[in-house]
């Protein structure tokens, strides 16, 4: 027997140190070579890191949320191959992102619960078998195929029903899982119970961007009244009529067509910003973020040319990018890139929100909730329906004026749908 150092590589695109998020082994236990022992997050993403060698885990470093620089010594085995210490080589691909990458966290509105973590050796009883969707990473969802793992009937237990490649060994064996450990702690006084949450991987992220945002950019927010009431119609028209049995049209494919529109006459506001060279990047072509809400927390796939989109296949993209950030099958390349985001708070959206600008880009379009409301028109009362538009913008590179003029272009052509799609040489 001899032990067996496993240093941590270098995961790609310059990672100096990755933050443990969750071990799926423990000292004692006994791995096969390329079994996954950690999920580890970097800036860019978040992997599954496989054994190098088969043996039993004698040691490993760190507890969730620390993090480990490249090259130390993240676990140690003991093996029946002499050797002593070692690095492997590094692999040709880094491990497939399992979540999305730090680019791709959004600041955008509001985020969801907390995803709990690993915290701690001990580990309680695996939760039961829940309905619904089934969350696990596409590495598990392949090791449970080539296992002929019915990955419906596994019991998971991750984070909100999460199965882990603990659980597809459980059902291999029949005998008890290991269940996730958590990050949360509870204690109680005399008046009062507490419980402690440690604040690690996406969410940690979403945190970090979400101070960095309000801190380094000067937002300028405005809020304005649209009536949807002919948008409302046409949308109902075309769902009645449609053959599409993907799913009805929303809101936002319409927006997005008509934003498209607005930023030929307002380019400021599809722009990224290089701070560390001090540079604007104006694009021509409009990639639009989607504010995605998953049960990791926000994330934002991203529509790649929006202008060259008709309004059926905007509304495809829509559901097909929102469907793989929600199962975490989103490549880095539809998390990465957006000039311009969209969110939407969809039947929570409320009367206002102030958006918080999803850095480098200098504005975000954020739908609220559309309403039946009275309103007064040509002098009379009448039920008209209304949804107001919250947006925010870098004051830096947008002044107020253009705002407010780019907002209420895209309020007429929203009041007035048609015109969407007229050609653009027909519009004033």
């Amino acid at each position: 027997m001899s032990e067996y150092v496993f240093k941590l590589p270098d995961l790609g695109e310059g990672t100096v140190e990755a933050e443990v998020v969750r071990w799926l082994v423990g000292p004692g236990d006994r791995v096969a070579e390329d079994q996954p022992i950690v999920e580890l997050m970097t800036d860019k993403a978040t992997v599954e890191v496989p054994a190098p060698v088969a043996g039993r885990v004698l040691r490993v470093t760190g507890e969730p949320g620390d993090k480990v620089p490249v090259g130390s010594p993240l676990v140690v085995f003991e093996t029946a191959s002499t050797g002593a210490e070692a690095t492997p080589a590094l692999p040709a691909t880094p491990p497939a992102p399992l979540v999305t990458p730090a680019s791709a966290v959004a600041p955008a509105s509001f985020v969801a619960s907390v995803p709990a973590a690993a915290a701690a050796i001990d580990r309680p009883t695996p939760p039961a078998p829940r309905a619904g969707r089934v969350m696990a990473s596409p590495a598990t969802r392949r090791r449970a195929r080539e296992a002929g793992i019915d990955i419906t009937q596994v019991a998971g237990s991750g984070p909100g029903g999460r199965i882990l490649s603990a659980d597809l060994a459980t059902a291999r064996a029949g005998a008890p899982a290991h269940a996730e450990p958590t990050a949360e702690r509870t204690t109680s006084g005399p008046a009062d119970t507490v419980t402690e949450v440690k604040v690690i991987g996406l969410r940690r992220l979403i945190a970090e961007r979400m101070s960095e945002a309000k801190r380094s950019i000067p937002h300028f927010t405005y809020v304005e009244e649209i009536d949807v009431t002919e948008l409302e119609a046409l949308r109902a028209h075309l769902n009645a009529t449609s053959v599409d049995a993907a799913g009805a049209l929303t809101y936002l494919p319409f927006v997005i067509a008509a934003l498209v529109r607005v930023l030929d006459a307002f380019p400021q506001c599809n722009c990224r910003y290089d701070a560390s060279r001090g540079v604007l990047l104006r694009h021509h072509a409009v990639h639009v973020g989607i504010a995605t809400q998953t049960p990791d927390g926000l994330k934002v796939p991203v529509l790649r040319d929006a202008q060259s989109k008709p309004l059926t296949v905007l509304a495809a993209e829509i559901r097909r990018l929102a469907e793989r950030a929600r199962t975490n099958q989103s490549t880095r390349e539809e998390l990465a890139g957006s000039t311009i985001t969209v969110t939407s708070l969809g039947k929570l959206g409320g009367i206002v929100s102030t958006p918080v600008i999803n850095a480098p880009e200098v504005a975000i379009i954020g739908l609220n909730k559309a309403v039946d409301r009275g309103v007064v028109r040509d002098g009379a009362i009448a039920v008209r329906r209304i949804m107001n538009l919250s947006s925010s913008f870098d004051h830096r590179f947008v002044d107020g004026y253009d705002a407010a003029a780019m907002i209420q272009r895209l309020k007429d052509l929203l009041e007035h749908p048609a015109t969407i799609f007229l050609p653009k040489v027909a519009l004033p």
